[in-house]
């Protein structure tokens, strides 16, 4: 979990830390747009694996990436196996049919040609956000949402489920480390159990820390609103860096687009 939320490469000098936060938050929003627009999982997959190809350059490890790609992998698979079985349009060419406890089951071609954009849309996605988030601490994210003209309460809000989300995570790991010596994981049944009890135990913790919070923060003189420092302003050669990322975004997405309908 500590390797989950690690952000140690975002303080590390190099081309993309240098970055304006601006910039780099432009071009990551610029690409999950046109990976959402896109009709083929060419572009999707390019996005990725240049994000990947770009995070091994600054030295994060293959293992870091592998951690933190573990969830979206999964969505990619239960996306790319519901769209195989769901209901085709009446002509679709069948992969795989068959029967389960009495039901009947049948992959399509369509289905899965489905399935598999998706979830190539999903880690194009994942892969802009996760490069953003590697090389840009989250404390500069969060002064460039307000000069995008962000709301100040759904930016203050954000900073606060970020810097709460690691004390949650320390105290569901010591509550797990507890389980385990007590051997509450030693059985499918128990496992079940004491993962239902570790969840209630941070949900009742999260309540705990909000009260907390709030009286921490009256206390302090919170009227209603964080102070916030002055952002500096980005460099031009950030802008004409990011203006040109996101014309060649455009260009390919454009002549991948020209191509299907041609």
């Amino acid at each position: 979990m500590f390797e989950l939320f690690l952000d140690i490469f975002a303080y590390r000098d190099n081309f993309w830390t240098r970055m304006d936060p601006g910039a780099k938050l432009a071009m990551a929003l610029s690409a999950i747009a046109v990976i959402l627009l896109s009709s083929r999982a060419v572009l999707p997959l390019s996005v990725f694996c240049l994000c990947f190809a770009c995070m091994l350059w600054i030295g994060v490890p293959v293992r870091l990436i592998a951690v933190r790609l573990t969830a979206p992998m999964g969505i990619v698979a239960v996306l790319a196996l519901l769209k195989a079985f769901l209901p085709a349009p009446p002509g679709s060419s069948v992969l795989w049919s068959g029967t389960l406890y009495g039901w009947k089951l049948a992959a399509t071609h369509e289905g899965l040609r489905e399935g598999l954009l998706i979830g190539a849309k999903v880690l194009g996605a994942v892969g802009a956000m996760l490069f953003l988030s590697t090389v840009t601490p989250a404390h500069r994210i969060f002064h460039v949402l307000r000069r995008f003209r962000i709301p100040q309460g759904w930016i203050e809000v954000a900073m606060l489920m970020y810097r709460f989300t690691f004390v949650l995570v320390e105290h569901a790991s010591e509550g797990s480390a507890a389980q385990r010596l007590r051997l509450g994981y030693s059985g499918i049944r128990r496992s079940v159990s004491s993962a239902g009890m570790l969840a209630g135990s941070v949900i009742l913790r999260s309540f705990d820390q909000a009260r907390s919070t709030h009286d921490a923060m009256v206390l302090r003189g919170y009227k209603g609103s964080f102070p916030f420092g002055e952002e500096s302003a980005p460099r031009r050669q950030d802008l004409y860096g990011a203006a040109a990322v996101i014309t060649v975004l455009l260009i390919f997405y454009s002549a991948l687009e020209w191509r299907i309908f041609s």
